[in-house]
């Protein structure tokens, strides 16, 4: 029997691999002569870096970089050495956790410390890059990060233009000159979960700026900025990335992603599957075993188990998850390709015993085993 495992954080708990492996041990218990893989996984969201850097052999790179209001805070990105890849989430340095809720100030909120990180990634050799876009707490276009690379937005006469969603309206002209000319030697993939163009009423403004503190009267301004940064854009560059799918992600970044480092916007899971190489260990493969701390509806609805249900019903294989709780829409989960899921927990218990690592592990791999032990192959 051939078994690939590849299970979500338990977000408090387990890691993707510490779950994963927890599940190899309880299958090797019923089926010694199994053969199992255990692969990393995540959706691009937070706690990405550190699956595929435990997953893929990579290490944590610590930096201090600039935060989203211009204070110095501690960040990490993880640098995969074998194929010169740095994954980065971009909150990590201007996400909306790094902002105090009676501190949100959108006008100023920077992405320059997504570009430093980017900066000290290509000096240590770092040509790909993975970037997860979500959790922002700036509203900037991108203007921040790509200024950290080298780039210069000029006003009307000829002097930066600032920082923060203020500066996109003073933007007249863009300066390449001192761009980074590393980057033309790199590929840039975001993992991008929305669909919201720049601009207009479903753009970043209106739809994510209200909870990064932009107020009903700055709406219709700083939307007006937005794309007037997003036309000086396209007569630099020809092309125009606004409209696009995603283009509105992380308050614009996504935008800046696509026009100025040429980067591809894909779902979440979609890229950490083709990043970790899932599809690969799938021939052959008899079982694959998934699974995240709570199976719901959302579960359902392109989170990522249901990302490895997928790519495995592509292949006809049979998928069973395994979860800390489920909920009773979690039988969506069935019509997503999981063909059979089961909760880990054993008797009564308190959350805070259920989620200690030791009592998960040991839970885990006792489910594991007792469901190996009726599957007939």
């Amino acid at each position: 029997m051939k078994v690939v495992i590849a299970v979500d954080s338990f977000k408090g708990s387990l890691s993707s691999m510490e779950a994963g492996r927890a599940a190899k041990a309880g299958i090797l218990a019923a089926r010694p002569d199994a053969s199992v893989i255990v692969k990393p996984l995540a959706d691009g969201g937070e706690g990405t870096t550190d699956a595929l850097v435990e997953g893929l052999n990579g290490k944590k790179i610590d930096i201090t970089v600039t935060g989203p209001l211009g204070q110095p805070v501690s960040a990490s990105y993880g640098y995969l050495e074998e194929t010169s890849t740095a994954v980065i989430e971009m909150a990590a340095a201007a996400g909306i956790t790094l902002v105090p809720p009676d501190a949100k100030d959108p006008l100023s909120a920077s992405t320059y410390g997504v570009g430093e990180m980017i900066s000290d990634a290509l000096g240590r050799g770092c040509r790909n890059f993975i970037i997860g876009i979500g959790g922002s707490a700036t509203n900037d276009g991108g203007i921040g990060m790509l200024k950290a690379l080298g780039y210069r937005f000029l006003d009307r006469d000829g002097k930066d233009a600032g920082e923060g969603a203020a500066a996109l309206g003073r933007v007249m002209s863009v300066d390449t000159d001192g761009r980074n000319p590393l980057l033309s030697e790199c590929c840039f993939q975001a993992a991008c979960d929305v669909t919201n163009p720049l601009c207009g009423k479903n753009g970043a403004t209106y739809i994510y700026g209200p909870q990064k503190g932009v107020t009903p009267d700055m709406l219709e301004t700083l939307d007006a900025h937005m794309a007037h940064f997003a036309a000086v854009t396209s007569r630099t560059f020809g092309a125009d990335h606004s409209g696009a799918p995603g283009a509105g992600a992380a308050g614009g970044l996504g935008f800046a992603l696509l026009s100025y480092l040429d980067a591809s916007l894909t779902p979440g899971i979609d890229l950490i599957l083709e990043a970790v190489d899932l599809e690969s260990e799938l021939a052959g493969a008899d079982i694959v075993v998934t699974g995240e701390g709570c199976l719901d509806a959302q579960t359902a609805m392109g989170k990522a188990p249901a990302g490895v249900a997928r790519l495995a019903k592509k292949y006809g294989i049979k998928v069973i998850a395994f979860a800390g709780s489920v909920t009773k829409e979690a039988s969506a989960c069935n019509q997503a390709g999981i063909d059979g899921f089961f909760p880990i927990v054993r008797g009564v218990t308190t959350l805070e015993e259920a989620m200690k690592p030791e009592t998960a592990r040991d839970n885990m791999a006792a489910a594991a085993e007792q469901v190996f032990r009726i599957i007939d192959k």
